[in-house]
């Protein structure tokens, strides 16, 4: 049999299969990252102050750092949240996915741009075949002892190799990216991320303002197949005064909501990122578990590549599911009930005045940690949920 061209070939160029790919090859691994044409996914575009520490990014590719939110509830009542001591970074994704696929590049990754068709089996080694594009235009394939599937929600890899990826959950999202105001206004600040909680914007997830530095993201999405995101960011639009702003591009696609039960196909594949349906669900955040989901992929890789044990890939799940499993769960119980109409949304944005699901909410987001320390607030958290779910809590 041949040796493989490649150690491990990973598919899809985002923030997933780009982390997996430098780590790869970090480690000393010969990788080729399959990348489609660079294109860019809607994304609000927030990262918390941890991942630049966690996956050594430097300060210079956020263009703003916000300080609050604003929750906007279905009666436009609101509720800030100021973030003490700290920040939320944002990125352009069409400026943080390319530095990450040359910092990969610079470390060794080879990159290739074409569209994912097909693998296959031979013998111990995998085929992956994708039609090129440019100078490589036409069919082209190499092989590899192992496969990273980073290529999205709606995943040709996870669906061509990996059991029950057809079951994968996923919200359509949709946002435009605009010139962002001059001057700071009731609907926009520089500094502050404005989260719509509203039925016609929304009716199961929400919309967004994000600022960008020189730009600014607005979008929405939802899980209904009869929801138009374009019309909901249009309205958004006009209720925020931002319907007059140069629109600068507009992007749409899946966002998945629940992380898949298999990330491998028991011999070489391994899923990570939104093929591997690792977003928060409620919040929608998944720069942060993408990058986190590609450095356990590229770890369980490693391991398979040394040891030669498939099950070896199993780890980067269960190393995933062990650190935020917890939190993905508790996340998708709140999507499910306080996105359910504007009734529990007016009550959701309300109960966002608390001081402790303010401190809570930043301290787990920012750090991705919870304080164990702070029991007391969290017993109180509860209780006061408890208090909504049950109709005892005052308005």
């Amino acid at each position: 049999m041949r040796s493989p061209e490649f150690d491990v070939i990973v598919v899809g160029g985002g923030p997933s299969g780009a982390t997996a790919a430098n780590d790869l090859s970090l480690a000393g691994a010969r990788v080729l990252l399959l990348e489609r044409a660079f294109r860019i996914k809607p994304c609000g575009g927030a990262i918390p102050p941890c991942l630049l520490d966690e996956f050594d990014i430097p300060d210079s590719v956020l263009v703003a750092r916000v300080q609050a939110a604003r929750m906007v509830s279905p009666t436009e009542k609101t509720v800030d949240m100021p973030i003490d001591n700290t920040f939320v970074g944002m990125v352009n994704r069409d400026e943080f996915d390319p530095w990450l696929r040359r910092r990969a590049q610079q470390n060794g990754t080879e990159i290739r741009t074409g569209a994912f068709q097909s693998l296959q089996y031979e013998g111990e080694n995998v085929r992956v075949i994708w039609r090129g594009k440019g100078t490589d235009s036409g069919e082209c394939s190499a092989t590899a002892r192992a496969v990273i599937g980073a290529d999205g929600a709606r995943s040709k890899v996870a669906r061509g190799a990996v059991p029950g990826a057809d079951k994968l959950r996923w919200v359509m999202a949709y946002h435009e990216i605009i010139e962002a105001p001059e001057q700071s206004s009731t609907y926009y600040q520089a500094d502050r991320c404005d989260v719509w909680y509203q039925g016609e914007i929304s009716p199961d997830f929400y919309g967004w303002v994000f600022p960008h530095g020189k730009h600014a993201s607005i979008g929405a999405g939802s899980e209904r197949r009869d929801y138009s995101a374009p019309k909901a960011v249009a309205a958004l639009r006009r209720q925020t005064g931002l319907d007059a702003a140069k629109t600068v591009r507009r992007e749409g696609a899946p966002i998945p909501m629940k992380p898949l039960k298999r990330w491998d196909d028991g011999r070489a594949v391994l899923l990570a990122g939104d093929a591997a349906g690792v977003v928060a669900p409620a919040s929608g955040e998944g720069i942060y578990y993408a990058m986190l989901g590609g450095r356990l992929a590229a770890a369980a890789v490693q391991e398979f590549l040394i040891s030669g044990n498939p099950k070896a890939l199993k780890q980067a799940r269960r190393r995933f599911m062990r650190l935020h499993g917890k939190v993905f769960w508790a996340l998708g119980l709140l999507q499910r009930f306080w996105y359910h109409s504007d009734k529990r949304r007016e009550q959701f944005v309300k109960l966002c005045k608390d001081p402790d699901i303010q401190f809570l909410t930043w301290q787990s987001y920012t750090t991705k940690k919870l304080v164990r320390r702070r029991k007391a607030a969290h017993l109180r958290v509860i209780l006061k949920d408890i208090g909504q779910l049950l109709g005892l809590a005052r308005t």
